[in-house]
């Protein structure tokens, strides 16, 4: 089976020209880049859509300081290559500032963090338009974002002020201090994602690949050993072959065990998963509706 034909070309279609609406309609636009596969998508849609030019706008990650490493060195890596600026800022400096506080206990995180340190750098910046890379089928919550989805000057988002998108007609138009996230591939899948990596012979980190690693168990999921995860003793760490379909801060991010070591037999995977790609994203389980929350707050 020929999967590079299995890509719906419209999507990429789509995605270039909401990119270009994006650098139309707003003066000061950036590209939020974690260095995973969907920001590393974004990054390849946007090389096409200004082609022969340079992306004509900064990438920007927001670094919690708990980041996977191999994720880490593929950003660099990949901004480098690129010859793109890259703006890194980080959630340890507003921990510092006393913006921020930092989490305790059993399942103490800087995911949620992120907001205040997001929000700092649209501000310092002056950012009128960030690009990310939520995908409506990743979650309920990224599912009632429109294309163009409006946050007030304090960052917030609210679902019952979300904006009509009629066709192709993508509405820009903000007051002051407001700012707009856009999702280019708000209608693509997960499967559609790596599809498209496939067709596109993109580079991703080694850490979505199947790996030993070492890990343990907690609450029926497979967690990443890291120094930043406070265990209790008799969470116990052990070798493991594992993979990661999602990539965020180490300390939310469970991994699953897999043999998939190439692109194809990932697709064969995620064909044939029960679980969503986010049923690994500790921080969701929260609560039931912990991504609302964090969106509500200025969240990506």
């Amino acid at each position: 089976m020929n999967i590079n034909k299995q890509f719906p070309r419209a999507l990429e279609d789509e995605a270039i020209f909401i990119l270009r609406e994006v650098a139309a309609q707003f003066e000061k636009p950036a590209l939020l880049f974690s260095g995973g596969k969907d920001s590393i998508t974004l990054v390849r849609l946007a090389q096409k859509a200004f082609f022969p030019g340079k992306i004509p706008f900064p990438l920007v990650h927001v670094d919690t300081g708990h980041n996977f490493p191999e994720t880490i060195s593929f950003r660099d890596e990949l901004a480098k290559q690129l010859g793109v600026e890259l703006i890194v800022r980080n959630v340890e400096d507003s921990i510092k500032a006393g913006k921020a506080k930092e989490e305790t206990g059993k399942y103490a995180s800087r995911n949620a963090l992120q907001t205040v340190t997001l929000l700092d750098t649209i501000e310092e910046f002056k950012f009128d338009a960030c690009i990310g890379g939520a995908r409506r089928d990743e979650e309920k919550a990224r599912a009632k974002e429109r294309i163009f989805s409006v946050r007030n000057d304090f960052g917030e988002w609210d679902a019952k002020k979300q904006r009509p998108e009629l066709f192709d007609m993508l509405n820009g138009k903000i007051e002051m201090g407001e700012n707009v996230r856009v999702f280019p591939i708000s209608n693509w899948t997960e499967l559609d994602v790596w599809n498209y990596i496939k067709a596109e012979n993109l580079a991703i980190p080694s850490i979505y690949f199947a790996h030993e690693r070492e890990v343990f168990d907690r609450d029926g999921m497979i967690w990443s050993d890291s120094e930043f995860i406070n265990k209790s003793q008799d969470e116990v760490p052990y070798k493991r072959i594992v993979r990661f379909r999602t990539v965020g801060d180490m300390t939310c991010t469970a991994a699953v065990s897999s043999e998939a070591d190439n692109i194809d037999t990932i697709i064969e995977e995620i064909l044939e998963a029960e679980i969503s790609e986010r049923g690994a994203r500790i921080d969701d389980k929260r609560s039931e509706a912990a991504m609302e929350k964090r969106k509500q707050q200025g969240y990506f």
